[in-house]
Parts: C-alpha cells; structure tokens; sequence
C-alpha cells in the first residue's frame, strides 16, 4: 500500500500558516507528498525545502486572480496536487491543519484495512477547531464537525468549491469514519496576523468592494469577540506544535460588543442543543456518505 500526502499553500510565513507542522504531522506515514507552493515573497518555499526530506515533492504555481471567486483557487491548487499524487490513498492537510501523532497508526491501519472494500471512498475525520488560542476552542452551532481527508486514487476525485471537501464527479463520496481527528488551528493567531489573514482570505471569496467594506482598517487587529462560550482545552497538543506554542506572544481580549455569526442568538439556542441535549450536529452540512460496515 502507498500513501499520497498533498497540500497547497502561499504565503504562509506573512500569514502565519503552520504549513510546516501541517506537512510534518502526517509526512511518517506517506511514501510522497505534494505541496503545490504558490509564488510568495516571504520565505514560503524556502521554509518548506529546509524540512530537507526527499518525500517532499514541491510544485511551485502562480495563482490566477480569475480564480479569486469563492475560493475556487484553493481548490484548483489542491487539484494540481493531487492530480501528481501516486499512492492507494491521497491523505489531503490544509495549511493550517495538523494531525497529533497518537491517530497515525490508526489511520494506517484504517487505510490497510478499507484498501480491499472499493465501497469506501475515503475517511472522515473529526475536527478540533481552536479560536484565539491553544486553550480554547469552538463547539458552536456552524462550526463542522467532520470532513474528508483521506480519499482513494483513481477515482476521478477532485476539490469541491473552495477546497472544504472532495466529490467525484459532482457526487458525495462514500466514506467510513477514521476515528482520527483533525487539529484546525486557522484562528489561532496574534490578532494583527490574524486580521492580515481574514483580509487575504476574504480576497480569495469576495470582490475588492466587499472586502473593502468589511475590513474599512486593514490595520486594526482581529477581534476575537466574547469568549464566553467557548470550549476549554486542557489535553496535549500534537508534538509538532510544540515549538510554535513555547513562542506564542499574545493574549487575546474579550469583546462582547464585536459579534461573530456563531454569537447570534438563533445559534446559540441551536449551540446549546448540539452540545447538551442531542449531542449531534442540527441541519450539519455533509458533503459526504457515511457508510457503515463495509465488505
């Protein structure tokens, strides 16, 4: 059995993407991985060659600004990646997403085990979303709880819309859950890295007019809003972010009046059923099938 790993990025220093975690996290168990690296100006590509293992296979693209409409360039730079990958398996990771160490053997087994049953499509994972720190992180109604990472090759599969998830051909895909989780650390930033981001984000989805109108100071630092329903963290961090972590420098203030979608009152109502009564997602977005098991 091969493994694929792939990921895109550009940027990632300016924007403070934990690209290098990202791609070390999962590299143990890929036999390749391709990072397409878009063209930037501040140490992206150098950072990532520095990691100095000969399974990383780098691409280096200049982003089309027709694709900068609902994110469609994250998913046509991940689609150049995975149209080099070679492996059974393609396990994707985002620039801002890790994979702790403790679930590598497990997704393995897991890709060993589904590699006989063509039925499974791919493997879905949990998420962990952290908001403003290593400490907290989101359980509010909005959030997703589940994607695909690991996806067959050969299947035609490709990035869906802004690159959340993959289909073949405009169709869900099959998958099992994995039992692994995904460490989302997308808003875990010094508010003005963290504004910086949002503003490049947002550049990738909206017109000039809509960003200008939603960031009026480009400047000003992120607010991260109330933190009073946030989730406590009190476990152990996957190892490779251990250095990032010992070099973080900021707090992160409350502020009630700044107010993000999931503070709106309707989701919280549906936050507070999530968490303490049903203890599933209500009307969660699925861009897939779970399938159940599989011979």
């Amino acid at each position: 059995m091969k493994i694929s790993g792939f990921s895109f990025v550009r940027d990632a220093i300016r924007l403070d993407y934990p690209i290098v975690e990202a791609i070390t996290s999962i590299l143990p168990i890929c036999d390749e991985f391709w990072v397409t690296v878009g063209k930037s100006e501040d140490g992206t590509l150098e950072a990532i060659r520095a990691i100095g293992d000969e399974k990383i296979k780098v691409i280096e693209t200049v982003w089309d600004p027709k694709y900068f409409v609902h994110g469609a360039i994250n998913a046509q730079q991940t689609n150049i990646a995975l149209s080099r990958c070679t492996g059974d398996w393609c396990f994707y990771v985002q620039a801002d997403e890790v994979v702790h160490e403790k679930d590598l053997p497990m997704l393995r087994e897991a890709m060993e085990k589904h590699l006989s049953h063509p039925q499974v499509e791919g493997l879905l994972f949990d998420y962990l979303h952290f908001w403003g720190s290593y400490e907290t992180y989101q359980r509010a109604h909005g959030w997703y709880r589940h994607e695909v990472r690991v996806i067959r090759n050969s299947l035609g599969s490709t990035s869906w819309k802004s690159a959340q998830g993959f289909r073949r051909n405009g169709e869900k895909l099959r998958v099992v859950h994995s039992g692994a989780t995904i460490w989302h650390y997308g808003w875990v930033r010094h508010p003005q890295l963290m504004k910086r981001k949002q503003v490049a984000l947002d550049s990738l989805h909206h017109d000039t007019r809509w960003v200008d109108q939603h960031h009026p100071d480009r400047e000003a630092p992120f607010q991260y809003g109330s933190l009073k329903h946030l989730a406590s963290f009190t476990g152990i961090h996957p190892q490779v972010m251990s250095r990032r972590m010992a070099g973080k420098n900021w707090t992160v203030s409350e502020n009630p009046a700044v107010r993000h979608r999931h503070h709106n009152r309707g989701n919280r109502i549906l936050s507070f059923l999530e968490n303490k009564v049903l203890h599933r997602g209500i009307g969660e977005y699925r861009n897939y099938i779970l399938i159940k098991n599989p011979r």
